[in-house]
């Protein structure tokens, strides 16, 4: 599937791929690529972070009446609708003390979308299912990611590179620079 260039609609179909994904899903508590998260982690750390990212910059995220531990998936679907509505006041300014000034459809886009793409493939893997995602996008985030891995690195949030074939799937070499095994199978 080709993502949209539209932030908007980027968003509304990489959450939603996220959500079938999420779904799809059968064992919560199987583990995840991520060290110490199960596949429910990756619902909640998707939930939990952005509202506080947002609220950092002035806006508040419509709460979520349906809790990940109670019912993840949707959880999830409750709380990409509630982003999805930001859209429809994006092109306000958003001023982040950590990353600066943007527009808020392109902030969201850029720190949030990106993150639920690549958290796709946790969550896919931690199914043992296809991850499905859009070979172009993951392109464009390796390339956008490169200039910056030193920061990257010293955030904390990436683990160390894994070492991948230059002739890797473009994904394979995206979740390899973000810390992830690409050969990595649940425990049976």
């Amino acid at each position: 599937m080709a993502l949209s260039e539209n932030p908007a609609e980027r968003h509304r179909q990489v959450a939603g791929h996220f959500g079938a994904v999420a779904g799809g899903v059968t064992d919560w508590e199987a583990s995840s690529p991520v060290p110490d998260w199960r596949a429910r982690d990756v619902v909640a750390h998707l939930v939990d972070w952005f509202p506080g990212f947002l609220s950092g910059g002035g806006v508040t995220l419509a709460p979520v009446s349906v809790s990940v531990a109670d019912d993840p998936a949707a959880a999830w679907t409750a709380h990409a609708a509630a982003v999805q509505e930001l859209f429809d006041d994006g092109e306000r300014e958003f001023v982040h003390p950590m990353v600066g000034t943007h527009r808020l459809t392109d902030a969201i886009d850029q720190f949030y979308t990106s993150d639920i793409f690549m958290h796709t493939w946790d969550l896919a893997k931690a199914a043992d299912v296809e991850p499905g995602l859009d070979p172009d996008f993951a392109g464009a985030l390796l390339a956008g990611m490169q200039p910056i891995d030193e920061m990257l690195r010293a955030s904390g949030q990436y683990g160390p590179k894994v070492p991948v074939a230059s002739d890797a799937p473009v994904v394979d070499q995206l979740m390899a620079f973000v810390g992830r095994n690409p050969g990595w199978t649940p425990a049976r």
